[in-house]
């Protein structure tokens, strides 16, 4: 075979390398896994088994299953065994782990037991981050993504779900039952095949009947009127315009080199309640006094907004427009002009609203205003239909107009937005393929959410400043 490289010939003698050391580059990441696990204080992060009992069967420690994790999640590798089987034929790993070989169990149990303390080793590479100074100036982007989780769509039953499956077994008996009787009319003897058949499809149908009544008890039950039978904690929601059955992880993504700085695992279908708590989270974790949120419409929320700003967060995002008033060739808010010194409206027509009453509406205390012209008024047919127009303030609505002020003043926020997190969130689906969560409950899922994201942040540090720096940042 000339002309081709040629590889070495299999019956050969070779002399391998004494060291196991001398299979690993310098620039190869498992030793910023080792560097990075054995650095850390195993036990004030929480971790089980850091000492040793006196008596019974030795146990690995800690950090041998935690680099193992590490490893695994860094290289697409989430399944334990999986990893039992790499440890066994992973040169890297063999180094890494210094030729352990745990079992998938053992494997298992150390993340189920250990999830808080895996949770915080997530937050202490945050913390790493911040120290070498790779997060921009106390600004961030937030957004939400739906993971399924190990929990199939039929093994999901909401009060729609389980009244049309009740229905599609009732109308299944009510047909068999009419060509059991057509049956028995062409053979009244003797019970045929065909009978038998029919027979069983009812009891079937008939069995099917008395679990789904009984799981709609469950149902009804329910807080929100929802279960899940595999994952329990797993919920149903709208996704690109189906559903998935799973959880709504939030994220809050660095605009300077796009590190998860903080992240949230949630069963809520929604944004709307989320952006206070995560702002938080990342200004504890920034250890900043100010901070900037981007965000899209799907957080916008009074309340939240309200929350951000009184502690120290500047929200960025586009206002969600719900009245209908535009549509039906109307005037919509945006068209009344508010005085703040005055505390009363401007109308297209340049007529004065004033303050009339105090309501409270869904929890929020508003401000009626209207005037009195309006009867007389030549744009009333675009304004209104009724005898009055009436516009309601929000007590708060001024931090509202501030935020819509800080929208304009900053037009690229909502493209900074779209390419700092979109992409983080599609790399994160992609190295967890399409079954994306592998463990159950609401906490483990947390904890393998934790770990994918360690990862991710593990490998977006090594590709900015390489391996190599990365450990003498470490060491330092």
């Amino acid at each position: 075979m000339k002309r081709f490289i040629t590889g070495q010939d299999r019956t050969q003698s070779t002399l391998l390398p004494e060291l196991l050391d001398e299979y690993i580059t310098e620039e190869n990441p498992v030793r910023v896994i080792d560097l990075f696990v054995d650095q850390l204080d195993l036990k004030s992060l929480g971790f089980e088994g850091v000492v040793p009992a006196d008596t019974g069967r030795p146990s690995y420690h800690p950090a041998v299953l935690l680099k193992l994790y590490v490893y695994g999640y860094l290289n697409r590798i989430a399944s334990t065994r999986r990893l039992e089987t790499e440890a066994l034929r992973n040169v890297e790993l063999m180094w890494l782990i210094t030729r352990l070989a745990p079992d998938f169990k053992t494997i298992a149990n150390f993340r189920k037991e250990n999830g808080k303390a895996i949770r915080k080793v997530c937050a202490q590479f945050i913390e790493l981050c911040r120290q070498m100074n790779l997060f921009a100036d106390a600004m961030v982007a937030v957004d939400g993504s739906k993971f399924k989780a190990v929990n199939s769509s039929d093994q999901n039953f909401t009060q729609a779900k389980i009244k049309r499956r009740i229905q599609e077994a009732q109308a299944s008996i009510a047909q068999y039952l009419k060509d059991l009787e057509a049956a028995d009319l062409r053979s009244p003897a003797q019970s045929t095949a065909h009978q038998a058949r029919l027979k069983e499809r009812i009891a079937l149908f008939t069995e099917q009947m008395a679990q789904l009544q009984a799981i709609e008890e469950k149902v009804q039950a329910a807080p929100d009127k929802q279960i899940s039978m595999s994952d329990p904690d797993a919920r149903s929601m709208q996704h690109r315009g189906g559903g998935i059955v799973g959880y709504n992880v939030q994220a809050a993504v660095d605009t300077k080199n796009h590190l998860i700085v903080a992240h949230e695992l949630t069963n809520v279908g929604h944004d709307r309640s989320s952006l206070a708590k995560i702002a938080n989270q990342v200004k504890e974790a920034l250890q900043v006094t100010q901070l900037t949120v981007v965000a899209d419409k799907g957080y916008y929320s009074g309340e939240q907004i309200k929350d951000c700003m009184d502690l120290g967060v500047t929200p960025i995002m586009p206002k969600c427009k719900t009245s209908s008033n535009r549509s039906h060739g109307l005037f919509d808010k945006n068209a009344f002009i508010y005085h703040p010194d005055k505390n009363e409206y401007e109308c297209p027509a340049g007529q004065v609203l004033i303050e009339r009453f105090k309501t409270v509406e869904h929890g929020k205390n508003l401000i009626a205003y209207w005037s009195s012209s309006c009867k007389t008024c030549a744009l009333k047919p675009q304004c209104t239909t009724g005898t009055n127009r009436r516009v309601k303030r929000w007590e708060h609505e001024a931090m509202l107009d501030q935020m819509q002020d800080n929208l304009e003043a900053m037009p690229d926020a909502m493209k900074i937005r779209r390419c700092t997190i979109e992409h983080t969130f599609g790399t994160l689906k992609s190295w967890m393929g399409a079954t994306h969560f592998l463990t159950k409950t609401k906490e483990h899922v947390s904890t393998e959410m934790s770990l994918h994201i360690l990862a991710y942040n593990l490998k977006r540090v090594m590709n900015i400043m390489g391996s190599s720096n990365l450990m003498k940042a470490m060491a330092t």
